[in-house]
């Protein structure tokens, strides 16, 4: 064999091996990672750059009260591969991360009109899918999820007690739809 066709083998060798890196690395990208999001005892905190490797779900409006535009914008992102499990069978997956950034909102003239946006960060609100129970004695973690409220000054320390005082009521309303309000996601639609 000549040292140039040696050459095009071991490169077209290196080209697959670094191909199936790429799936693997893919795939691995895909699975919810809930485990490395709490502790041993259950308590969260905000999962470290969601904003560049989770998945954008969709944005609510909170309109403002006697006023024009939004008093607060909601962000809400979903850990990878979340909408495409959802899609298959319209259920989250058993570990999905769900984070909804709560932003105070500004209003004000445009030229496209009057326009509502995002200015102050609030806080984040964490959900995991819990499907196997694991923290049964966690207040925190309930009704197939795990539910945490962070101010925006700490990411690491939930000021959420009992989800069931705490979280669910603003839930109540989606309860038919596993207490997330899917209507308000068009990426989970098929």
């Amino acid at each position: 064999m000549s040292h140039r066709n040696t050459v095009v083998i071991l490169g077209m060798a290196l080209a697959a091996v670094l191909a199936c890196a790429d799936v693997n690395a893919a795939g691995a990208k895909a699975k919810p990672q809930s485990a490395s999001l709490s502790d041993a005892s259950g308590n969260l905190h905000v999962p470290d750059k969601y904003r560049e490797t989770y998945e954008y779900l969709g944005t609510w409006s909170v309109a403002a009260s006697g006023k024009e535009g939004a008093k607060e914008m909601h962000v809400v992102y979903a850990s990878p591969g979340t909408t495409a499990a959802y899609k298959k069978n319209g259920k989250f997956p058993d570990g999905a991360v769900l984070v909804k950034e709560v932003f105070e909102a500004a209003t004000g003239p445009m030229t496209t009109g009057t326009v509502s946006h995002e200015q102050t960060l609030k806080g984040w609100f964490v959900m995991v899918k819990d499907d196997k129970n694991r923290h049964p004695d966690n207040k925190l973690w309930g009704e197939g999820w795990a539910w945490s409220w962070f101010d925006a000054g700490n990411p690491k320390k939930t000021t959420s007690t009992d989800y069931r005082t705490d979280c669910q009521a603003c839930h109540t309303p989606a309860k038919s739809t596993d207490w997330i309000y899917v209507q308000g996601y068009p990426v989970l639609k098929n």
